[in-house]
């Protein structure tokens, strides 16, 4: 009789799948989650610079020009250039230079990974708080790839906004790592992280009130009192106050704060009102997105301000109703929170609203979607459609935005279509046709922004240029001086008098040319076309020493064929025959076509 078999129990093998370990699975994840965003976004990289602050920034500041040198570290800790202090942006920019001159892609590229490394800290810190896989990897995607997003990628001049996003971040990890066991060492480095953030971008000067909603929910830490939990903030609050006036300062230095005359109180408030409705409305739908939305006050009327505070209203008290659901109200109160500082009760340039501000503030909105969203389809099979059709949809809206920055005509072109009496995208249409060698195409949109905002110098400056093209000199004197008189604006105002100065040699008048382009080096000393310009006249006053010291000074700011050459002339008719030829071996080895050069600098020297 043969035995009954016994069974053999076979252990299954141990999984070595990329799902065998949390660790594997949150790696694999952020891998999906960089490699998405590098691909939607992969077109920026043969974007050109924007003619919107990217000069500024980047084109035409010589300390961000000259790369990581000391004194580019000095400038940038101590200047309010633009009407900020943010060290730690100037110095990436600085970086981009030094590392890949001056092509658009290189800086294009960083400002994607630095959004594409925000995706992947957003999702950590989400899973590490909070323990939910889906909900915090929903979240990261939302933020990758939302459409309001694209202007804080794929704008170079906007590398503040991700990179104060990316400490923000850091410094919302070091917290949790802090809360977990508290101690100084710990705390410092949130301190730190969150001092850095402010040397980027002062928008994330709320950080000590997220975090006491982040004590909240997700870290609930209810048996600590709350007055504990706000004296732990007081160190973090005091570099909030500190970045609060030095930005002030900033602002006021750089006429950027519109006055209680031009903006009263009731304007701010019915701003901030629709501004936040609007906000709402665009992380729900975006479309119609720009660069610039004019703030114009005809527009609010009390009706709409009424009903955006009652929409406002309605939402904070349903919030309130089910906070319960703690994400909501933390969801919630994170937006309206951290949108304050940029929501105009202190109007700071002339737009209504901007996208770019809505980087850090939408992270709440998108808290609070995604889990109120797995919580009310909980184990219902619908909520990976429902969270696909959404990512797919504003993943292609995205990529059809990202095509509107692809030039500068397309943006500002794109601009104007979906804003109303914007006269900035005017002045930026205008002067991305000029680029574009369409002068007559362009003069027709100064004139519109012209007459849309009188004292606008953007305009004034090109009609003013455009006269003294045609060799309308004495009428471009006369819109050159209004220009000076109306605006306190330093760049403009040293435009204006370099171009001043130009027109007054044309008209043979030495002694008005040479203290207009005094006057430019005066109020800014790196203005390199006042330099030439003062070059020239010098020259023509047979004064070759301080034609030849002006060409230096010249040099110094940017070295160029043209500049060797003159000052090489200068030298010589100075008697330095030996620096001369110096100079004129430079002038060869830089230029491409010396004959050339040499006759643009003999016209030059001959007015």
């Amino acid at each position: 009789m043969l035995a009954t078999p016994v069974p053999i129990r076979v252990s299954p093998a141990k999984s070595e799948g990329i799902f065998s370990s949390p660790e594997k699975r949150n790696l694999v994840l952020s891998l999906l989650l960089v490699l998405a965003t590098l691909a939607l976004y992969n077109p920026v990289r043969r974007h050109p610079f924007v003619n919107y602050d990217d000069d500024r920034y980047v084109t035409d500041n010589a300390h961000v020009r000259a790369g990581m040198s000391w004194p580019t570290i000095q400038w940038a800790f101590t200047t309010f250039d633009e009407a900020n202090w943010h060290p730690l942006t100037w110095l990436s920019h600085a970086l981009d230079c030094q590392v890949f001159g001056m092509k658009p892609a290189g800086p294009h590229y960083v400002n994607l990974l630095l959004h594409a490394l925000n995706v992947v800290l957003l999702f950590w810190v989400l899973r590490e708080a909070t323990a939910s896989i889906l909900p915090s990897l929903m979240v990261a995607a939302l933020f990758a790839i939302h459409p309001v997003n694209v202007e804080s990628v794929a704008w170079i001049a906007e590398r503040k906004n991700i990179l104060s996003m990316m400490l923000f971040l850091l410094a919302l990890a070091a917290y949790g790592w802090y809360v977990r066991k508290p101690g100084i060492g710990r705390y410092l480095t949130v301190a730190a992280l969150f001092a850095c953030g402010l040397m980027a971008k002062p928008m994330v000067i709320t950080l000590p009130f997220v975090l006491l909603l982040w004590d909240y929910w997700p870290l609930q830490r209810r048996e600590t009192p709350l007055a504990t939990l706000i004296l732990e903030k007081l160190p973090l609050l005091a570099l909030s106050a500190a970045s609060a006036v030095i930005t002030l300062k900033a602002q006021h230095a750089g006429d950027a704060i519109g006055s209680i005359t031009q903006y009263p109180i009731s304007v701010r408030l019915g701003n901030s009102a629709i501004s936040y409705a609007r906000y709402l409305g665009k992380a729900l739908w975006p479309t119609q997105l720009a660069p610039m939305y004019p703030l114009r006050a005809d527009s609010m009327s009390g009706l709409k301000i009424i009903g955006a505070i009652a929409f406002l209203a309605v939402m904070t008290a349903v919030v309130v109703m089910f906070r319960q659901k703690r994400y909501l109200l933390v969801g919630w109160f994170w937006f309206l929170g951290t949108l304050v500082p940029m929501i105009g009760l202190v109007q700071v340039g002339r737009q209504a609203m901007a996208d770019r501000y809505a980087y850090l503030p939408f992270i709440g909105l998108f808290i609070a979607a995604c889990w109120g969203l797995a919580d009310a389809l909980k184990g219902k099979r619908t909520v990976p459609i429902v969270a696909g059709a959404a990512l797919l949809t504003f993943a292609a809206l995205t990529h059809r935005q990202l095509g509107y920055w692809a030039d500068n005509v397309t943006l500002w072109s794109h601009t104007l279509e979906v804003t109303k009496d914007n006269f900035i995208a005017e002045d930026n249409l205008g002067g991305a046709l000029i680029e574009a060698a369409r002068i007559d195409d362009a003069m027709p949109h100064f004139r519109a922004a012209a007459a849309l905002e009188p004292t606008d110098p953007m305009s004034r400056m090109n009609l003013a240029a455009d006269a003294q093209r045609h060799g309308q000199y004495s009428l471009a004197v006369q819109d050159y001086k209004t220009l000076i008189a109306a605006t306190r604006d330093p760049r403009f105002r040293a435009t204006a008098l370099t171009d001043l100065g130009y027109c007054y040699r044309e008209l043979e008048d030495t002694a008005a040319a040479r203290q207009s382009f005094r006057e430019a080096v005066s109020l800014r000393p790196r203005t390199l076309r006042a330099w030439v310009g003062l070059g020239l006249v010098d020259y023509r006053s047979a004064d070759y020493s301080a034609a030849a010291a002006d060409y230096t000074q010249a040099l110094s700011i940017q070295p160029w064929d043209l500049g060797y050459y003159l000052l090489a002339r200068a030298l010589d008719k100075a008697g330095h025959s030996q620096q001369s030829q110096a100079a004129m071996l430079q002038a060869k080895q830089t230029t491409d076509n010396f004959e050339e050069l040499q006759k643009s600098a003999e016209s030059l020297l001959s007015k």
